[in-house]
């Protein structure tokens, strides 16, 4: 074990499975079998841990409580000759259920520390679920007298305060922090540096790595000494154990410099964000393998590329589902992707299907002129095509949809809308453009498609096209993308009011078109599949607006 005035913590940065409490046990016991290897004092595992995270309601569930109290206690008699162990699960005391975070030492639970500051906005309802911890104490380990403010705890001053002024030497801050766009590593460094500076204590903040439904959580762990300067930073969405460690100074007890991983560009994160959701989806869902419709668009082009990129090219089908108006450039776009990423490659003409509807239907519709109906047959033939493919091979099928086609229901409930899970789901179109050509340059190892230009180029020149009437292109029923994105930014993601995105410059006719196309499409969202959550406000638990709905913003 370590010096007197040494200590060694592993940190153990890991992927568990909502739900999977003795598969992520597990995983516990691998972190700690490492800690012990490298002669650690404590080995820590991040927030919920053990349940997963989020697990929703089933985290009040009786007999779910029961089964991470059993794992708790096994883990303790598990781990019993070696270092501490720490980790999170919800936890059944008195009266209420807590986000607790359990220390396990020498065969028995120690202590259980219960969060205080329950988050209650966006992707969290603690409130809702958890009753409010009070305020903790330190506890000491080897030597070291030591806070755990549990995520959202390190978030406020009063808790990390509270536990310097009743002795804590050192702040450890085990987290499930989900990715919502590069801005939020920022976010969570000042929280942490602002700890720092109040209490005058080093600080670690250990985050959950992979996707959970629509959210992904990215690691980044690190940790901040007095002063500002960073000791050390964990890889982002990588696995990674590592032990560092913490000296006594004159000033106090420090983190030892250790490696600072690179931090990933604004590009990098979003699509591997889109990469590993996607892969975890999948795989904890239990399939292997995806299949989608590649039309020789864009958006198709692009979850193609991310399907292949998380799941390998020999996991992926790709079907063109070619009706009268699908154009030959179309055909050979989405072959020549296919063909580029390495995927399976197969066509299934919808048009024989699409004429025995029409002609099934024919006399219920006869005296009404041709209209969106007969196009959105197309789309809904595809759907049922894809899904029965699903049904017959266990595919799992991914839909394509972009965020602004479903902010605004350019989207066939029952047809394009299809699938189990959407990569592009909160990535509006304009960076739907921008992320093609991002892949197209980059290429990393943890891409396991061809490195080069997968997408081919004129895929993403071309005037985008639903291709389901004669010459029909995307902005003959919606503003250019450049615009219409920059209104649905405005609205969603900021809140603004139509004056206010007038004084911005946009036309107040074109917005408020977008804003009632926003509204009245509630209900296809409420049956839309789950995506990866990019933003602050991803269509589901971000943004929550009723289905029906009359308000309109008209000042």
């Amino acid at each position: 074990m370590s010096e007197p005035d040494l200590i060694r913590i592993t940190l153990a940065q890991m992927n568990p499975v909502a739900g999977d409490i003795a598969g992520n046990a597990d995983l516990a016991r691998r972190a700690w079998a490492r800690g012990r290897a490298a002669g650690a004092d404590l080995v820590l595992l991040p927030e919920m841990f053990l349940s997963g995270y989020q697990v929703l309601d089933m985290s009040v569930r009786a007999a779910f409580l029961r089964d991470c109290d059993a794992a708790v206690r096994q883990l303790a008699a598990d781990c019993a000759d070696g270092p501490a162990l720490g980790i999170g699960a919800p936890h059944p005391e008195g009266a209420g259920v807590y986000n607790a975070y359990h220390l396990i030492e020498r065969g028995h639970l120690r202590a259980s520390f219960l969060k205080h500051h329950r988050p209650n906005y966006g992707v969290f309802d603690e409130k809702r679920l958890y009753a409010e911890g009070p305020f903790p104490g330190p506890i000491e380990i080897a030597g070291v007298r030591i806070g755990f403010p549990i995520c959202e705890d390190m978030w406020f001053p009063d808790v990390c305060e509270t536990l310097e002024e009743s002795g804590a030497e050192l702040l450890l801050s085990p987290n499930g922090s989900p990715y919502e766009g590069p801005g939020k590593l920022d976010i969570r460094t000042n929280h942490a540096v602002g700890r720092v500076v109040e209490t005058g204590l080093s600080l670690v903040y250990l985050n959950l790595i992979g996707g959970q439904d629509d959210q992904v959580f990215d690691g980044g762990s690190f940790g901040i000494n007095p002063g500002g300067k960073l000791a050390f930073q964990m890889p982002y969405f990588d696995e990674a154990i590592e032990t560092i460690e913490v000296r006594r100074t004159n000033e106090g007890w420090r983190l030892v410099q250790g490696p600072l991983a690179p931090v990933p560009g604004p590009a990098a994160l979003d699509y591997r964000a889109m990469v590993e959701s996607t892969r975890d989806y999948v795989r904890k869902s239990g399939f292997s393998r995806v299949l989608l419709g590649l039309s020789g668009g864009i958006d198709s082009a692009l979850v193609a590329t991310i399907a292949a990129d998380a799941l390998g090219p020999n996991n992926v089908r790709c079907v063109m589902l070619p009706s009268r108006y699908t154009s030959r450039e179309s055909l050979e776009d989405a072959e020549g992707c296919a063909s580029r990423l390495g995927v399976l490659h197969q066509t299934l003409p919808i048009e024989d299907a699409v004429v025995a509807v029409n002609a099934g239907l024919a006399p219920l519709f006869e005296g009404h002129a041709p209209d969106v109906t007969e196009e959105n047959i197309q789309s809904r033939m595809r759907g049922l095509y894809l899904m029965a493919l699903s049904n017959k091979f266990g595919e799992l099928l991914l839909t394509t949809g972009n965020k602004s086609e479903i902010a605004v229901g350019y989207a066939t409930l029952y047809g394009d809308m299809n699938g189990a899970y959407n990569p592009l789901k909160d990535l509006y179109k304009t960076r739907v453009f921008a992320a093609a050509r991002w892949r197209n340059e980059t290429h990393h190892p943890w891409m396991q498609a061809p490195a080069g230009e997968v997408i081919p180029p004129r895929i993403i020149d071309k005037p985008p096209s639903a291709e389901l009437r004669e010459g029909q292109r995307d902005e003959d029923s919606l503003p250019p993308y450049a615009i219409l994105d920059g209104i649905l930014e405005g609205l969603v993601e900021r809140e603004l009011s139509v004056a206010e995105l007038v004084d911005e410059g946009y036309e107040r006719a074109t917005i408020l078109k977008v804003q009632g196309l926003l509204y009245i499409s509630e209900y296809k969202r409420f049956q839309s599949a789950p995506g990866t959550k990019l933003t602050k406000k991803a269509f589901w638990l971000d943004r929550r607006y009723p289905v029906v709905n009359r308000w309109r913003d008209l000042a």
